[in-house]
C-alpha cells in the first residue's frame, strides 16, 4: 500500500519540482492501493510542488452537460473524468473554473489566475484557456496510470493549429451557475471527440523530441509532459501532416478541408 512519502518521492522522480504548475490526469485504479486514497495522492502532489507550486486537475462535465441538459453548476455538478478529480474539487482551497463542459480546478498561489475567465470562451480549449496557460506559463502535464488518450492539452493543440475538425461549426446554448448563484450564459462550440484515441501514437515522437518522459511507481506508469514543448511539437506536426492523429474514417462534417 503506497504512502504519501512514497508517492511524493515518485512524483519528484517523475520530474515535478518546487514551484511547478502541473495539470494532473489520473486513473487511480492503476495506482491503488493507496493508504488514504485520493486525498493522499493529492497531498503528495501538493508536497511535490511545494507551497509555491500549483496543482490542477480537469473537472470536465461534457458527459452530463450539453444540448439536452445545458446547465453546469460550479459547486454541484460532478466531474465525469475520474474519482480523484471529484475529491480534488471539494478540497479546502480548491478553485474550480466556470467553463460549462471543460472546467479545471486548482490549488495553489496561481490557482485563481489559472482557471479564471474560462467561462468566457466559446470553445473548450481557446488560447485564453487554462490549457493554453499551461504552455505559456511553463507548466507540466502529469498522467498517473492512464495513457495519452486522456490528454486534453492535445485537443487544444488541434484548435490552436487551426485544424478544421477541432470544434463543431454549430453552437449550443449552455449556462454556468457560479457558487454564488450568478448565471453565466455561454454559446459553445463543442469538440469533435474522434481523435483522442489516436493520441497514444504520439508517444514515441514526444519522447524523441524531449517533451515527455515515463517513470513508474510499482507497475503504474507516470507520464510527464513539458506542456510548451509538447504543444510546440504537435502544432508544427499538425500543420505539416495532420494524419498523425487522424483516424481512418472521419465524419463528413469533420473532414479536413
Amino acid at each position: 500500500m503506497w504512502t504519501k512519502s512514497q508517492l511524493t518521492e515518485a512524483f519528484r522522480n517523475a520530474g515535478l519540482h518546487d514551484g511547478d504548475l502541473v495539470l494532473v490526469h489520473s486513473a487511480l485504479r492503476k495506482l491503488a492501493p493507496v493508504d488514504g486514497g485520493a486525498d493522499t495522492v493529492i497531498d503528495a502532489l501538493l508536497e511535490a510542488v511545494g507551497p509555491d507550486g500549483t496543482v490542477a486537475v480537469p473537472t470536465h462535465t461534457w458527459g452530463v452537460v450539453g444540448a439536452g441538459q445545458p446547465v453546469f453548476h460550479q459547486a454541484l455538478t460532478p466531474s465525469n473524468v475520474g474519482a480523484l478529480t471529484n475529491v480534488f474539487r471539494k478540497r479546502p482551497g480548491a478553485i474550480r473554473g466556470l467553463h460549462p463542459t471543460h472546467s479545471v480546478a486548482a490549488i495553489g498561489p496561481r490557482a485563481a489566475e489559472f482557471v479564471g475567465g474560462h467561462e468566457q470562451d466559446d470553445t473548450p480549449c481557446s488560447a485564453n484557456s487554462p490549457y493554453r496557460r499551461l504552455c505559456d506559463w511553463g507548466g507540466k502535464v502529469l498522467i498517473i496510470g492512464a495513457g495519452l488518450d486522456c490528454c486534453t492539452l492535445f485537443h487544444g493543440c488541434e484548435q490552436w493549429a487551426g485544424m478544421p475538425w477541432a470544434v463543431t461549426e454549430h453552437t449550443v446554448q449552455l449556462y454556468s451557475i457560479a457558487a454564488d448563484g450568478r448565471v453565466i450564459p455561454a454559446c459553445h462550440h463543442q469538440h469533435f471527440t474522434n481523435t483522442w484515441d489516436q493520441y497514444p501514437r504520439l508517444e514515441p515522437h514526444l519522447i524523441e523530441a524531449g517533451a515527455m518522459r515515463i517513470t513508474h511507481i510499482g507497475e503504474c506508469a507516470l507520464r510527464l509532459l513539458d506542456a510548451r514543448a509538447a504543444a510546440d511539437w504537435l502544432i508544427a506536426q499538425l500543420r505539416k501532416d495532420p494524419s498523425i492523429i487522424l483516424p481512418e474514417k472521419m465524419p463528413p462534417t469533420a473532414a479536413p478541408s
